[in-house]
């Protein structure tokens, strides 16, 4: 909610959403599977953000790396939550896995289950290799996304069947090449994001694990063919809308600041009033690791420190 406000009101950024409008009402209403691409810095926080518009932030979950759950308070927080881990090690996972996911069935509220399935994000060394692969296992190429992985959607949409209704077949941009950081949203940058959803009703997702298997890689094929064509008309072909700004965020981001902000403000006016020189360095030591802790957090939403995951499993599959 905090994170979601910083882009909503701090940075004022707009997302549009590009959808049937007859799907558009069952938004928010209904349990649902997301795929999401995974292309950008804060893909993320724009998938938190339609979240939070359709209601259904505070039940939203996400197939995540293992390593996200040690990150302090949002991953913390995540963990009881029941946001499913993963190491990404499939032998080691998949138990795991099937039993987080069977746990979601009886959830008491609407959620939305996001999971990327090209497993790491979008980069032009990664993107190499997965098409190395892709000409090796005879499919078909990709453009603009790397080979899905299977397994953890067919688990996936296994354990959840007759629990969610569909499917929302998500593809992110930005408009005018920007290029979207963390860093530029605490900076109160704005960017434009562009997000079209496809829903697709689970019946149509086949039940066997290698039809499965099939229909996604058709998916990114399909998804392949709407980023070229935003990327030539600057526009997705359904009906764009924006859904309404709710002040939740916004309230709960005020509630904090006041009833933590001015304790803290007269605590630093009374150490420095104090004049000891200890007790000053000590508040500027604890800023200072609070600063380099924030960085660090930033540091993990970047690309260019992403991630090399597929990378090594590429390497590993060649000794």
């Amino acid at each position: 909610s905090e994170m979601v406000m910083l882009l909503e009101w701090w940075s004022g950024t707009d997302c549009t959403l590009y959808t049937d409008p007859e799907s558009y009402h069952k938004y928010g209403k209904e349990n649902a599977i997301v795929i999401l691409n995974h292309n950008f810095e804060i893909d993320f926080l724009c998938g938190w953000n339609f979240c939070e518009r359709f209601g259904v932030l505070g039940s939203s979950k996400v197939l995540a790396k293992k390593e996200l759950s040690y990150m302090p308070i949002i991953g913390w927080m995540w963990y009881f939550l029941e946001i499913v881990f993963c190491k990404r090690k499939w032998e080691e996972d998949r138990k795991t896995v099937v039993q987080k996911l069977l746990n979601l069935r009886d959830y008491p509220e609407n959620f939305w289950f996001l999971i990327h399935c090209e497993g790491t994000r979008f980069t032009e060394q990664k993107h190499q290799i997965s098409m190395k692969v892709a000409e090796a296992k005879g499919l078909p190429k990709l453009k603009y996304h790397l080979l899905p992985r299977t397994k953890g959607f067919a688990v996936t949409v296994q354990c959840l069947r007759n629990v969610v209704s569909a499917v929302y077949d998500s593809t992110l941009n930005f408009r005018n090449n920007e290029n979207p950081t963390l860093l530029g949203v605490l900076n109160g940058k704005k960017y434009h994001a562009d997000l079209y959803v496809r829903r697709i009703p689970l019946e149509d997702v086949p039940e066997d694990e290698q039809e499965c298997s099939t229909w996604l890689h058709k998916l990114y094929q399909e998804k392949d063919a709407f980023q070229e064509e935003y990327y030539r008309t600057g526009t997705y072909p359904a009906v764009p809308t924006i859904p309404p700004r709710r002040p939740w965020t916004l309230l709960n981001w005020l509630f904090w600041a006041l009833l933590l902000l001015y304790p803290l403000f007269q605590l630093l006016i009374n150490m420095i009033n104090s004049g000891s020189s200890l007790t000053l360095a000590s508040f500027a030591f604890v800023i200072i690791i609070a600063s380099v802790g924030v960085r660090w957090m930033i540091g993990v939403t970047e690309i260019n420190k992403g991630s090399t995951y597929g990378n090594n499993d590429n390497k590993q599959k060649q000794k």
